[in-house]
């Protein structure tokens, strides 16, 4: 009984998987539907500098993540759509078809069940912003029972204090901005968080505390353009040809730099553990 269960249970999911791919070609694949609507819809996460930055009076979005999507829609003359989301909710995001896809997202095996991944357009280290007096140099500084670090839900930031600091009291957040207003208010210790994304607010907000790429083990995971699994690869092909064009040619640095550059920060400024 247990092994017809199993065999139905199997060809059930088979069966909605080949549904799924032939639904997918019945609509025509994200290349052939960004050509043919002219219209790209990116992924904006609030509070995701140098990514992303909404200006909340006219409901406008700047940021590195803004230029690389301007960059890829070109090629296809398509005008962008922002749509916010979180790192959490990205992945649902391209699973209903509600995004075309998202920056900054890093490959885990779990992510990879349900998504697909462009190559890596660039290396991403992590680390604490950590209140003033604190300054932690490695994970293990962080693991302890009375240390407060918080996280933004479904982010790799999670993955690595959960991995790297388990005996650690980790406070889970929805949104970046919940975090950064965590440590603010002196709730938590310290905010697990992506190197630029920590340098932004730490030099936009100086009372927040000090970036510190942690050591033992230095973690250093790459940055993918996220998207639907689809039977056609094509999507992927071509981002992964920008992804490896505009990473080898160093146009990614230069639209990264950019993005810090435009919020106070200089080259002097970012620590030679983050990678580019």
């Amino acid at each position: 009984m247990m092994q017809r269960r199993t065999l139905f249970l199997a060809g059930t999911a088979a069966l909605a998987l080949a549904g799924t791919a032939r639904a997918q070609e019945a609509g025509g694949s994200t290349f052939e539907s960004v050509q043919r609507t002219k219209r790209l819809r990116v992924a904006a996460f609030p509070g995701a500098d140098p990514y992303f930055r909404k200006d909340l009076a006219s409901g406008t979005w700047t940021g590195a993540g803004v230029v690389m999507a301007q960059d890829i829609a070109g090629y296809f003359d398509a005008q962008l759509e922002f749509v916010e989301s979180t790192y959490g909710n990205a992945v649902l995001d391209l699973q209903a078809n509600k995004i075309d896809l998202g920056f900054a997202m890093t490959p885990t095996p779990r992510r990879a069940l349900s998504i697909d991944f462009s190559n890596p357009y660039l290396m991403n280290s992590y680390g604490v912003i950590a209140k003033p007096g604190f300054t932690p140099r490695s994970w293990a500084d962080l693991n302890h029972p009375e240390l407060r670090v918080a996280i933004e839900l479904g982010s790799v930031h999670e993955t690595a204090a959960r991995s790297f600091a388990p005996k650690a009291q980790i406070m889970g957040f929805k949104l970046g901005n919940e975090t950064l207003l965590a440590l603010q208010a002196g709730h938590v210790d310290c905010l697990c968080i992506a190197g630029f994304q920590g340098l932004m607010a730490a030099k936009r907000n100086p009372s927040l505390g000090k970036f510190f790429v942690l050591q033992d083990p230095v973690l250093v995971l790459p940055s993918c353009i996220g998207i639907r699994a689809e039977p056609d690869g094509q999507w992927r092909r071509f981002l992964n040809a920008w992804a490896d064009y505009n990473r080898g040619t160093e146009q990614v640095r230069k639209w990264m730099m950019d993005g810090l550059t435009a919020n106070g920060l200089q080259a002097a400024d970012v620590p030679p553990e983050i990678t580019f």
